[in-house]
């Protein structure tokens, strides 16, 4: 399998993070002796096993964590979750560890948590179209399980073969079909959770978890990690369309096909994905799995439509036509299944294709509004000329969600500091034009310092205020997110005492 590249060979050890307690060695040892009491099969305490779990996919900030222990069962979770509260034992989640924004980094005084062993589907619900899954599940795993009956799960990030539907709720993950389908906070139906001192909640259920109250499911999908464990995710499974179809435009600029791409969205035409790649994406993806792609053109839209057969041919009529008005250079239709998966595959492919050519590169995830699509792609080439550094683009054009690949070489003295610089640069460009500084892949700690950029003070302190209604002792992934962090004895009323959560209605078992 060819390895996805990031930076992986240059360990940085300036990222500022919670000044660990540096716990002698006889607390070590009684807190991996505690976890040993607990999941006796499944506490890894030697260094060297440990390095597996010292980063996720933003692997240039490694650190040791404490201990790692790898339970199996809710009442372990909780049980975990209640001695961390009562010794004032820091935790650190971790699913899949494919996250790109550090938000599974471990610390040097914390437990890290993994939930690889809640890897079992526990119900397919037919009659409700949902499916009941431990966090452990693979994204794809989902699909697979239901796909024989003509249901398949929506969200489906690139990472799919790997991620897990728990780090998916964590990070409010995305994918190619979440233009039309939704994000993961709209396929999700109800979560367990584990709260920092051990209750067992559920919030949610099998039907659409719309209602009164508080919008708990809102709140917790995208939290990373931040407000209590996922031990049990309830998604939405759709019917498999009666027709698929997929599209291939080339452009002669970024810019037409930014334009093109405002003006199909903008004609009311909304299709299951649309995505975009640049010149050098589509010249590395093509040598990677020879898709079919062209390779004479600056800029390559891939465009899937839906639904009924006849609807299906009219929109990839009315699609072709826009596209020929934005200047469109060619246009392909997939004339089988096979050429609709081909079309894909280079980009699904992507990322892993991209770490053929460089050997190092950082992935940036931010969000514009569409209109605004052909400027941003222009000003990102004038960031590379400034920084000197290439950029691959490849992204979730419909929705705006871009990524943007810097390209570097870590073994370069200062590469790997201005391709950071450019990232930020790129993030805060984002926000300038009115977006956001994420769509799927989370704050963590690589965009935790650019909060400011997008909220001020009284935002981000209303934020730590919810993070403390939840977990008082600041124990569950700390020093992710937050720029500043505040006592929670310091953030006014909303903080609970006795850590007992304002929701008194809430089922706890």
């Amino acid at each position: 399998m060819p390895r996805v590249v990031i930076p992986v060979r240059c360990v940085k050890t300036d990222m500022r993070m919670p000044v660990p307690d540096t716990p002698t060695i006889a607390r070590r040892q009684q807190i991996v002796g505690a976890l040993r009491r607990i999941v006796p099969d499944g506490v890894i305490a030697d260094e060297a096993a440990m390095r597996p779990y010292e980063c996720d996919g933003l692997a240039v900030y490694r650190q040791i964590p404490l201990v790692v222990v790898l339970p199996s069962t809710v009442e372990q979770v909780s049980a975990i979750l209640r001695y961390c509260n009562a010794n004032n034992v820091k935790i650190v989640p971790r699913g899949a560890g494919t996250s790109l924004s550090g938000g599974a980094l471990p610390l040097a005084d914390a437990v890290t948590i993994g939930l690889g062993r809640f890897n079992r589907i526990l119900e397919i619900d037919w009659d409700n179209r949902c499916v009941v899954a431990q966090p452990g599940v693979t994204n794809l795993a989902i699909t697979n399980a239901v796909q024989h009956r003509g249901f398949y799960y929506a969200p489906d990030p690139s990472s799919q073969i790997a991620c897990s539907i728990g780090g998916n709720v964590a990070e409010n993950a995305g994918g190619v079909h979440c233009l039309k389908y939704g994000l993961t906070t709209n396929n999700v139906l109800g979560l367990q959770i584990v709260l920092p001192d051990g209750e067992v909640v559920r919030v949610g259920g099998r039907h659409q978890p719309e209602g009164e109250g508080y919008d708990l499911m809102g709140l917790l999908t995208g939290s990373e990690g931040l407000l209590g464990i996922v031990t049990e995710v309830t998604v939405r499974i759709l019917r498999k369309p009666e027709t698929v179809r997929a599209m291939l435009m080339g452009f002669a600029s970024n810019e037409a096909a930014g334009d093109a791409v405002a003006a199909i969205i903008g004609a009311g035409v909304v299709p299951a994905g649309l995505e975009m790649m640049d010149r050098l994406a589509i010249h590395a993806a093509e040598e990677f799995v020879h898709a079919g792609y062209p390779l004479d053109v600056e800029a390559l839209l891939i465009a899937e439509l839906d639904g009924p057969q006849a609807e299906v041919d009219y929109l990839v009529e009315r699609v072709a036509a826009i596209a020929a008005r934005c200047g469109a250079a060619c246009v392909r239709v997939s004339a089988s299944e096979d050429e609709r998966l081909r079309f894909w595959a280079g980009r699904k492919a992507a990322f892993p294709a991209v770490g053929r050519i460089s050997p190092d590169y950082l992935c940036m995830d931010g969000t514009i509004p569409r209109r605004r699509l052909a400027e941003v792609l222009a000003r990102i080439r004038a960031l590379s000329e400034k920084h000197g550094l290439r950029v691959a683009n490849v992204f979730h054009a419909g929705d705006g969600n871009l990524h943007p690949l810097i390209l570097f070489d870590a073994n370069r003295p200062g590469e790997l500091e201005r391709a950071e610089e450019f990232g930020a640069d790129i993030l805060r460009l984002c926000v300038e034009v009115g977006g956001v500084l994420t769509g799927e892949h989370g704050v963590g700690v690589e965009k935790r310092d650019l909060m400011p950029v997008m909220f001020d003070e009284v935002d981000l302190e209303q934020q730590q205020r919810v993070k403390c209604a939840f977990d008082a002792g600041g124990l569950l992934n700390p020093g992710k997110v937050f720029p500043t962090l505040h006592n929670c004895a310091e953030m006014g009323r909303l903080r609970v005492s006795g850590g007992q959560l304002p929701f008194p209605d809430l089922p706890r078992f």
